[in-house]
């Protein structure tokens, strides 16, 4: 918990598909305005420095992943998150991260950094359709599923692909907030959002 609130980090990169990224950045600060509890939400790269996305936004962020204990931190898919997982630093960010006691969540093939930062192991989890074969050569003891939109095995929440990153982070506003609360996001965003229909692992 940060000193002013539940700290949440959405972690952009070089390469990360911008909706992964930005659709639960919306949904999360959304929370931050609308929630019952006080909550930071931050953009975070892993240096500090401007990134460009998969297709071409460059985004600014607040601040480095690792410079604050987040509670909660986000990491999208994209054609840059294989690159992402081979960085040996940047992993160390995460594992630490997770160390530190954050619920880690990721869009998309965003499992893949999970995956090289060893926090996927013996849990179900899940990626985008045209990712899970590769998901589960390059990881074999993850047990990945399909036809879920997100899974939560506690600390560790997966999402499949870009859109369903929204229904994640909806997940998130619920599980850490209030049902009350997550549907008070989907109004402010008019977007319709119906957990009870989606399968969900906890």
């Amino acid at each position: 918990m940060d000193e002013v609130g539940f700290a949440v980090d959405v972690l952009f990169f070089d390469g990360a598909e911008e909706l992964d990224a930005v659709g639960p950045w919306e949904v999360l600060r959304f929370w931050a305005d609308l929630g019952d509890r006080p909550v930071v939400v931050r953009s975070v790269s892993a240096d500090g420095e401007a990134v460009v996305c998969s297709k071409g936004l460059r985004v600014s962020v607040d601040g480095v992943l690792g410079d604050r204990t987040p509670d909660l931190v986000v990491i999208p898919g994209g054609p840059g998150a294989e690159v992402f997982a081979s960085d040996d630093r940047r992993i160390a960010l995460i594992r630490s991260a997770a160390e530190g006691g954050a619920t880690m969540a990721s869009v998309c093939t965003g499992a893949q950094v999970l995956g090289a930062a060893g926090l996927l192991h013996g849990i179900s989890a899940t990626t985008h359709w045209m990712a899970r074969k590769h998901l589960q050569l390059i990881y074999p003891d993850v047990i990945v599923s399909s036809g879920r939109r997100w899974i939560d095995s506690g600390a560790v929440v997966t999402s499949a692909g870009v859109s369903a990153g929204i229904d994640m982070a909806l997940h998130l506003v619920d599980r850490f907030d209030s049902r009350a609360v997550a549907h008070r996001v989907c109004s402010a965003m008019e977007y319709a959002w119906h957990p009870e229909e989606l399968s969900v692992d906890s």
